[in-house]
């Protein structure tokens, strides 16, 4: 996406800075929630949406699951970088990618959701 090729274009701003931090986060200022996330998601595809909430009392899981709060900052990368930050909204980005996706089969792929099964009926 365009933010992501300006963030990638701020580097030039402070190449000493980018090679100390090394690892930069592209996103946007506007928080989302997971449940948001996923909402977004569902009607950018035109698909129902369940949501199923991982019980943290059975302690951490695999990957994504965490048992804190998880966020994704611009903050170092306009700090450090001097990058400007995000000038897309996610929900328009997810328009993008899901575009993408149905162009390079996704669609029609087979997907194995044995290991959502397999967390869930832990829960």
């Amino acid at each position: 996406s365009a933010d992501v090729a300006s963030l990638l274009a701020s580097v030039l701003n402070d190449e000493a800075a980018a090679v100390e931090q090394t690892f930069f986060n592209c996103g946007t200022d506007e928080l989302c929630g997971y449940d948001e996330v996923a909402k977004m998601c569902a009607e950018v595809a035109g698909a129902e949406l369940n949501i199923e909430h991982y019980d943290v009392s059975l302690g951490k899981a695999k990957f994504p699951f965490r048992l804190t709060d998880f966020y994704v900052s611009p903050d170092l990368a306009k700090s450090k970088l001097g990058w400007e930050g995000s000038t897309h909204s996610l929900k328009d980005d997810l328009k993008w990618y899901f575009e993408s996706y149905k162009t390079r089969g996704g669609m029609t792929k087979d997907v194995s959701f044995d290991k959502d099964k397999e967390v869930l009926l832990t829960a």
